[in-house]
């Protein structure tokens, strides 16, 4: 039985979630500073961290705001009220976008300026390049342009989220001033190309290409007498705006959910301002005018040097071909058992066979559209049902589903409709699925169905067989080559019949509340892992073995946070590998001792979730779409599925969990005060890179 004899929902037990999600950021931010990582790797991560930025904007902080507006006042789990919250996360964030302009400007781009990638300010540019760069503005920029004007007949302008802006100051013939703001269209590039010519022979007989780019912000500036004839222009300062982009839909109000969520999208562009960033140079009376018609707050106001939104530098990383400053490409492996296959559908005989585990990026993604498409073209093949989160803008698992749709297979896909950011392009495939004949259903009411399952049902025989892809990630062509995840094909015929009536759940009325293996969100998937974290509990206090290894993206549930640290106490060594958010504090004196939690971040996201129970030597795998936070425990539809093969048990166990435990090239330890500390080789062990070693 487990004793209780602590408090264990001591604020002190516990690590602010916001604070946590930056301090991820802050791991992030450590590749760009990392002098190993390839230069336009470095410049890569700076983009990440700034998107990171910004969504953490858009969702978090203005959920925070929300609960303050509305006076709600309820604690976090350690133990602060919301406006606390808010100052702590301004502080800790601004200090993050300083570091990251910091490395940007000191670190990143002179050494890039060497390489012969050139990002040059308007005012430094030749007089050949800035003759280029004003021929651009002209025949491109300057017909798209639209100068608003702020005074009593023209009120202050709707500014979109994400938008970079110039606030100019203008004054007329007579001496008076005036003000306009002028949108920097977010349909052109915001680094304008302005040339690219062959380096000298290197010593390894290449001819580095050099490419020259400027900011278009900076072109506009400086050509905006020609937006305002008749008029002096004094003075043009950028500024950039993220609002409020979390959606909230009235699910039980909506009799159709796809429309609603249309309506939604839309708003998302009115969402209240959460933040502005400006320069230094921008005077207290212009910053003052933007203050009082944002309806911001002072604090909100962001000082920072240029580019004020770090996204934008995504555009070179993909823009310049030079793959001496990129990570070397890596060509994903097919598994053994699936290279040698005479016919496509020789894939169901193999499966038939033994269940096949997919390691992503390592192993390529290729098998798991190629099931799909042998599906669609099967004539033994009856139907397809499919979940789909984010699958992207190029989609061939999408396209696969409508050749089946089209060959007059039964296909019913659920769409989630609220998968954050990917909406509108869910709402596209989702049209031209129902525009294909395909059964598609959008969700349910107030869950995400954030599970990652695909049942194919073939005729063989006098009956049918169900063939199974459960995966930890999306069915996402693209992602899959960045996002380390796993995938297990099966045709058990258990976990099948799970998958009915897992599907039965999402599109009809069923009520289903129990499993035959499947560890299914919100119904059974707390209760199971709460007993197998108890049964190792109990076996630690039996004396026997007793270890966890938990490898997630985020933990933040209390209850589970409250029995990992009871497992502790009981003596069961526990490792968490934790890629981002950690509510958790390891390594407190007779609470969390028994606790390590480590962080990976290297050059693909960690997005897979693994849950490995000792059980006395007879070890038990589970994979899955959930993470241990109230989210997806309690309000979204998720998968966790167990891996049976005792060849896979033993790989996952040893040489990949094992691995990443060894890791001190990426690896990063979390102390009890909140804070990570990089794990290095300290000279009598082996160098161990855990994401180098799955690649090799």
């Amino acid at each position: 039985m487990i004793q209780e004899t602590l408090d264990l929902t001591s604020s002190d037990l516990y690590i602010n979630r916001e604070l946590s999600l930056l301090e991820f950021q802050r791991r992030v931010l450590a590749e760009a500073w990392d002098e190993k990582n390839p230069l336009l790797e470095r410049l890569k991560f700076i983009a990440i961290f700034g998107s990171n930025i910004d969504e953490l904007f858009m969702v978090r902080v203005s959920g925070i705001y929300k609960q303050v507006e509305a006076r709600l006042m309820q604690v976090s789990l350690d133990g602060m009220t919301p406006p606390e919250e808010l100052a702590a996360i301004r502080k800790l964030s601004l200090e993050l976008m300083t570091e990251a302009q910091h490395c940007l400007h000191k670190k990143i781009l002179p050494k890039l300026d060497k390489e012969g990638v050139h990002i040059l300010d308007y005012q430094k540019l030749s007089k050949s390049q800035k003759e280029r760069a004003d021929k651009y503005f002209h025949e491109v920029v300057y017909p798209v342009l639209t100068p608003l004007a702020l005074d009593p007949g023209h009120p202050f302008p709707h500014i979109s989220n994400l938008s970079l802006n110039l606030a100019i100051v203008i004054r007329d013939k007579k001496g008076n001033e005036k003000f306009a703001r002028l949108k920097v269209p977010n349909t052109l590039p915001s680094l304008i190309p302005i040339k690219r010519s062959s380096g000298s022979v290197r010593k390894d007989g290449t001819i580095p290409h050099h490419h020259y780019f400027v900011w278009l912000d900076q072109v506009i500036s400086s050509n905006l007498d020609n937006l305002f004839p008749g008029l002096e222009v004094e003075a043009a300062y950028p500024f950039r705006i993220v609002r409020d982009a979390d959606i909230e839909i009235q699910e039980l109000e909506a009799d159709d959910l796809l429309e609603s969520m249309q309506q939604s999208i839309r708003k998302r562009k009115f969402g209240s301002v959460v933040q502005a960033t400006i320069n230094e140079s921008m005077p207290a009376n212009i910053r003052e005018l933007l203050i009082e018609n944002l309806e911001i707050n002072a604090n909100d106001v962001y000082i920072l040097n240029n580019p004020l939104g770090l996204s934008s530098l995504w555009q070179v990383y993909n823009d310049v071909e030079r793959h001496d400053l990129k990570y070397p490409i890596y060509k994903a492996r097919i598994p053994k058992k699936l290279r040698k296959m005479s016919s496509p559908t020789d894939l169901f005989e193999i499966i038939r066979t033994e269940n096949i585990l997919l390691h992503h990026p390592y192993d390529s993604f290729n098998p798991v559209i190629d099931f799909i498409t042998t599906a669609a073209h099967d004539p033994q093949v009856l139907a397809i049902k499919q979940t789909l989160y984010r699958v992207g803008a190029n989609a061939p698992v999408v396209d696969a589903l409508l050749d089946a749709a089209e060959r007059g297979k039964q296909v019913a896909v659920l769409v989630e409709l609220k998968a954050r950011f990917d909406e509108e392009s869910n709402i596209g495939w989702a049209q031209k699925l129902e525009e294909a004949g395909v059964h598609v259903v959008y969700g349910l009411v107030g869950l995400k169905t954030h599970c990652k399952i695909t049942m194919v049902i073939r005729k063989e025989g006098d009956g049918i067989r169900r063939y199974l892809h459960l995966a930890t990630g999306n069915y996402n062509a693209v992602t899959s080559r960045m996002y380390e995840d796993f995938g297990i094909f099966t045709s058990d015929e258990e976990i099948g019949a799970d998958a009915t009536d897992l599907f039965n759940y999402l599109t009809g009325y069923s009520t289903k509340q129990d499993y035959r293996k499947l560890l299914v969100a919100p119904t059974t998937l707390r209760k199971r892992l709460e007993e197998l974290i108890i049964r190792e509990i109990e076996h630690a206090q039996a004396g026997y073995k007793a270890h966890l290894i938990f490898k997630v993206n985020s933990i933040a549930d209390p209850e589970m946070i409250q029995l990992l640290y009871k497992a502790s106490k009981a003596g069961v060594r526990v490792d968490l590998l934790v890629r981002g958010i950690c509510c958790l504090r390891p390594n407190i004196k007779d609470i969390s001792e028994n606790i390590r939690v480590i962080s990976i971040v290297g050059r693909y996201l960690e997005h897979s979730r693994m849950y490995y129970f000792q059980n006395n030597g007879d070890d038990e795998i589970y994979l899955g779409s959930a993470d241990l936070m109230p989210r997806n425990l309690n309000h979204r539809v998720e998968v966790v599925f167990p891996v049976e093969n005792k060849k896979a048990i033993l790989h996952l166990r040893q040489d990949i969990l094992e691995t990443y435990l060894k890791d001190n090239v990426h690896a990063y330890m979390l102390d009890s005060n909140g804070y990570y500390s990089r794990l290095l080789p300290d000279g009598s062990s082996d160098i161990t890179d855990s994401q180098a070693q799955f690649m090799s």
